[in-house]
């Protein structure tokens, strides 16, 4: 019977996080309904899911240089999107990163518009929704836009993630200091295998300074790679098995996308040990 509050405990746990989930996927669905229904200038479609007051503003650099606010009146954007086009209106969204509390949700999404197969801008939108008793209502978007650094395909995580770590290893292995270092964030940690060894990236690069003037600093090689990636694509989280002069060694390590490229945020580099010889090594240590 004592178990049985924290069955309790952890079924509204359970309860509360599928909640959150379904929610999510609401307001990324009313999202779509609008971008699918400028796809097919169906105005009626967009118009059931914007609020009566919902205002539309864009932030931009002018020619001049000078920052500006447009604003855009709800029934014009509306009318706008649903007349024919001769090129399809598609927006494409890369990510959503979503934020809800009570009947409040934002969601920023980076986007490339393309006028049928032509590209022709990209940025972010920053969304904010209501909850009314009708379902997910867009109250607000800005949005950004610019020509260049556009994705023009669905970007591939995994891969490009494994070759930026890649790249990282083999800076390492050329003695390559700029390019290793330049993966990290200036606030990036990485965790050595001794005690003593917790390195800020500026702090690192001066005390292993003497190791990159040689030809090798290091060889590191993976064996194997589990790499997963947040939903809005924003950060990701690695883990590997590498084969090192020490010996096998575990790698893990989370990243943060900046602008276009990832940089490492915290590495830490642990000495494998077999269970069977733990005992021994705990001896050599204590």
């Amino acid at each position: 019977m004592k178990f049985f509050p924290l069955v309790l405990m952890f079924s509204a746990f359970c309860t509360l996080g599928q909640a959150q989930t379904d929610e999510r996927a609401a307001v990324i669905a009313c999202i779509q309904q609008m971008f699918d229904g400028m796809r097919v200038n169906d105005s009626v479609r967009i118009k059931a899911i914007m609020h009566p007051d919902a205002h539309l503003q864009t932030t931009l650099i002018d020619r001049e240089g000078k920052p500006q606010l447009r604003s855009e009146s709800i029934s014009r954007f509306i009318t706008s999107v649903g007349k024919p086009s001769a090129k399809m209106l598609d927006e494409r969204i890369w990510s959503y990163d979503v934020r809800i509390d009570q009947n409040l949700a934002t969601a920023w999404t980076e986007y490339t518009f393309f006028l049928g197969d032509q590209m022709s801008h990209c940025g972010v939108n920053a969304f904010q929704l209501m909850k009314t008793n009708e379902g997910w209502k867009i109250i607000h978007i800005t949005d950004t836009r610019r020509k260049d650094n556009c994705i023009t395909a669905t970007p591939d995580h995994q891969k490009e993630i494994a070759s930026f770590i890649e790249a990282w290893h083999r800076a390492a292995a050329t003695a390559d200091e700029e390019k290793f270092f330049g993966a990290m964030s200036s606030d990036g940690v990485f965790l050595g295998t001794d005690a003593t060894e917790r390195w800020l990236t500026d702090a690192m690069r001066k005390d292993l300074q003497k190791a990159f003037e040689k030809d090798v600093a290091w060889d590191f090689k993976a064996k194997n790679r589990n790499v997963a990636v947040s939903a809005d694509g924003r950060y990701a989280w690695w883990d590997e098995v590498l084969d090192t002069w020490m010996g096998p060694c575990r790698g893990s390590g989370v990243l943060e996308k900046s602008g276009l490229n990832w940089k490492i945020k915290q590495y830490n580099l642990a000495l494998l040990v077999p269970n069977d010889k733990i005992q021994e090594v705990m001896k050599v240590i204590k």
